[in-house]
Formats: C-alpha cells, structure tokens, sequence
C-alpha cells in the first residue's frame, strides 16, 4: 500500500510540474520558401521542433514564404510585439534605422570564416545593441554570403563596372558600383531573370542561394564567387520580439535561446556546402565562375571608402567607427 500511495504521490508531482506551464503558442514568420530545403527556414523550423521537444509549455508556429507577414513588414511587427519571431535580411530595416545599413556594406566580412569571428567582435556587439534599443532581441546570427552575375564578361576589378547596367541589392551596393561606371537600374528582384535575358540588366549582385533560386545561371555567363575575397555579405539573423520573450517564463526563455544558440550552428556548419552547391549549378550550366584576387579586393575596398562607406559616415552616428570595427576583424 505504502509503494502504491509513493507512486501516486510521484505521479501527481510530474502532473503538476508538466502543468505549471501554460502552453503559450509563439507565431514565427520569414520570407523563404518552406519545405524545400532553405536553410533560413530549416533554422526556424529546428528552433520550433527543439523548443517543443523542451516540454516547457511552448510551441512556436512557422510560417514560410512571407505567407504572415510581406517582407520589409516583419521588423516593425517584430519590435512591437505583433510578431514573435522573424527570420529577416536586417538591411531590409535599414529605412527606419540607417545603422543597419553596416550589414551589407561592401568588403566588410570578407569570407565566411571571418564571419564566424565577427559575431564575436565589437562590431557585432554594437549591432545587437542597436537592434535591442528597439525592442528586439537576437536568437541566431547568419551571414550569407553573395558575389556578382554578370553577363559579357566577368566582374573582377573596379574597371569592369564602366558601361555596366547594374541592378543592385541595396543602396550601400549601389553606390559602390556607381562610383566605379556602372549605371543603376532597379527592376523588381522577381524581374531580373527576364531583365538579363532582355539587356535591361547585365549584372547584379546578391546572395548565392538567391542566384540558385533565381536560376540566373541560365542567363549570366559569369559568377564571381565568394572565395576568400568576398565584397558580398548579409547579416541575415534570427530576431524576437523583446516584449514576447519578457513574457516568458525563465525555463521557455531558457529552452528558446538555446534552441536559438543550436540553429546558429547548424548555419554555421552548413555555410560552405550551401556555397559550392550554388557554384556547381552555375559551372553545370557552363558559366565562368572566378574569385576576386587579394589585389582586386584592395582595390574594391578604395572604391568603397571613397562611396558607400564615406556616405554611411556621413548619415549614421558612430558610422565611421562601425566600420572601423568590422575591418579590424582579422
């Protein structure tokens, strides 16, 4: 009898420490596609499954091809607390916060393993405390690395952009390329495969699973490619709302950072293979693919100085030495 009333007793224990939880249910949103093997949404779905599989009371409910949310609608639903959780190209912010800016700046990250180091420098520490002023919070840092589609030759120095039609990812780009020859034109990302095949467009810069996506392969003859000399990288983070995550309870906000902490090296780990797979469909469909040589670097990085990085100097406080900060990473 004593066993069997022991054994209640600890039944009754595990009830209600499993109960003390409400179950909060947690709305999380991003623009990739779902289900087809997107590393953004492999992340959020591994936050999801991970912060479930904690038994913490929480479930967090995904929602893939900005089926939610529209694209540049997701910071500002994420810092009021309409939105819990984001998965968000951080530039796409950069029109309400300009400091923003700094995360697709040209030459700043260099490489992916360089990358990895600056989530650890000052730079980065600077980032997220500009994120958390306005009440978001980092759960993953990712940084996507990207290169140049072009067509009629290849894009490898500062000379090549002189009579370009370049379609830029962002305005720190843009002005970088400007400043080189290249005239800007700005067809809807949607539009640019039919703008290459057309000659409205004949060079473009953004990520490399994006050219993959894109099929721009197809069109471009040329992709200068990461390598260790990279102009091309997006700050690419996993966000949550400051107002959502105060509200949880200690074991939840536990379970969701370290879920978050999990899917950074999940990225992290997978960074390169999602590179080569991006590189090998444009060799498969016979386009040169080069890399930008130490030289050709230093090169770029005159021409920024001189454009993109000077102008962000100039609008954003502090920018000169948010710059300063991300180049002093070795």
């Amino acid at each position: 009898m004593r066993k069997l009333t022991t054994l209640l007793i600890a039944t009754a224990a595990v009830a209600l420490s499993t109960s003390a939880y409400a179950q909060v249910v947690l709305k999380a949103s991003h623009q990739f596609p779902g289900g087809k093997g997107d590393v953004r949404d492999d992340m959020v779905q591994m936050v999801a499954k991970d912060v479930k599989a904690a038994n913490v009371g929480l479930d967090i409910q995904v929602y893939p091809g900005a089926s939610l949310f529209k694209p540049n609608d997701q910071w500002s639903a994420t810092a009021n607390g309409q939105l819990d959780i984001t998965l968000f190209p951080l530039d796409y912010a950069s029109g309400k916060v300009p400091v923003f800016s700094a995360t697709l700046m040209p030459g700043l990250i260099r490489n992916q393993d360089r990358a990895k180091r600056i989530n650890d420098s000052q730079f980065m520490k600077d980032i997220r405390a500009e994120i958390e002023k306005r009440g978001v919070m980092v759960l993953s840092d990712a940084w996507f690395a990207g290169g140049m589609a072009s067509k009629g030759g290849c894009v490898l120095k500062p000379d090549d952009l002189k009579g370009r039609k370049f379609r830029a990812a962002g305005p720190t780009f843009a002005g970088m390329w400007e400043s080189a020859g290249a005239s800007i034109v700005s067809p809807p990302s949607n539009e640019i495969y039919n703008a290459f095949q057309t000659g409205v467009v004949n060079a473009t810069d953004t990520s490399l699973s994006t050219f993959a996506s894109m099929r721009l392969y197809e069109v471009a003859d040329c992709l200068t490619a990461p390598g260790q000399n990279a102009l091309w990288f997006m700050y690419q983070p996993m966000l949550m709302s400051k107002k959502t995550f105060d509200r949880l309870t200690k074991p939840q906000q536990d379970a969701i950072v370290a879920a978050g902490k999990k899917a950074q090296a999940y990225f992290e780990g997978k960074a390169d293979e999602i590179n080569k797979e991006a590189i090998k469909a444009f060799e498969d469909h016979k386009a040169k693919v080069v890399s930008l040589s130490d030289a050709d670097y230093a090169a770029w990085l005159e021409v920024a100085k001189k454009s993109s990085y000077a102008q962000f100097a100039k609008d954003v406080p502090n920018g000169q030495k948010l710059i300063d900060e991300a180049l002093a990473v070795k």
